[in-house]
C-alpha cells in the first residue's frame, strides 16, 4: 500500500473512531491495494462477493441488468466512499450486482474474513463498521424517498447540490441510470436548465 493510500484510510477510520497508532496500523495493514482499470469488474452476479473496497481515488459503481440487457446504476462511490454487493458480503451468498470501475481508479480492498477477525478483536474497529453501515442505509433511505416524492428535474437538482464531483467524475448515461431516467430525459433536463433565463 502506497504511503497516500495508507494516509487516506488511517484519516477517514480517525473521522469516526479515536484509535491509536498501533490500532490504525493494525487496521490499515489487513487492506490490499489494487489498480483498477476502466470497465473492469471487480463483483459479477452468481459469485460471492468476498471483499468490500474503499476507494482512494477514481470512481466506481455498482449495477443490476435486466432481461432486456438494460442497466440500472444502484450505487456510485468515489474517493472516501465504499462499495460492494453488501447482500453478497454481508450474508456470503451468491451476488446479484457487478461492481465495475467507471475510470482508472486506486482501491483498498478488505476481505470479508478479515473484517470479521478485526471486529473480534476490537470494539473500535465494529463501531467503526456499525458507523458507516448505518450512514449508509440512511443515504439509501434518503434515495428511496427521493425517487418516490420528487419529480425528475428535482432529483437532478439535488444530486447537482449534494454531489457536484459526480457531474465531472461520472458520465451522464450513468448519472441518468442512477436517477431512473433515460440519458435522453436528463440531456433535456440539462439543456433546459442552461436555457433558463437568469433574474437580475
Amino acid at each position: 500500500m502506497t504511503i497516500d493510500s495508507k494516509k487516506k484510510l488511517t484519516d477517514f477510520l480517525r473521522s469516526k473512531v479515536a484509535v491509536s497508532d498501533q490500532e490504525a496500523e493494525r487496521f490499515t495493514a489487513a487492506f490490499k491495494e489494487r489498480k483498477l482499470r476502466r470497465k473492469q469488474l471487480i463483483v459479477q452476479p452468481e459469485f460471492v462477493a468476498k471483499q468490500r473496497f474503499y476507494v482512494v481515488d477514481g470512481a466506481l459503481r455498482s449495477f443490476i441488468l435486466n432481461e432486456s440487457g438494460n442497466e440500472s446504476t444502484i450505487a456510485l462511490a468515489i474517493a472516501d466512499w465504499w462499495i460492494t454487493d453488501y447482500n453478497s458480503y454481508i450474508f456470503q451468498n451468491p451476488a446479484q450486482l457487478f461492481v465495475e470501475a467507471i475510470s482508472d481508479s486506486t482501491v483498498l480492498q478488505l476481505d470479508f474474513d478479515e473484517e470479521q477477525l478485526m471486529k473480534s478483536e476490537s470494539h473500535k474497529y465494529e463501531t467503526f463498521f456499525r458507523i458507516i453501515a448505518e450512514r449508509g442505509l440512511a443515504a439509501q433511505q434518503r434515495r428511496i424517498i427521493n425517487n418516490l416524492t420528487l419529480t425528475a428535474e428535482q432529483r437532478y437538482e439535488h444530486f447537482l447540490s449534494k454531489y457536484p464531483r459526480f457531474v465531472n467524475d461520472i458520465p451522464q448515461y450513468i448519472i441518468a441510470s442512477f436517477l431512473g431516467m433515460s440519458t435522453e430525459f436528463l440531456s433535456k433536463i440539462r439543456n433546459n436548465k442552461t436555457r433558463k433565463p437568469k433574474l437580475n
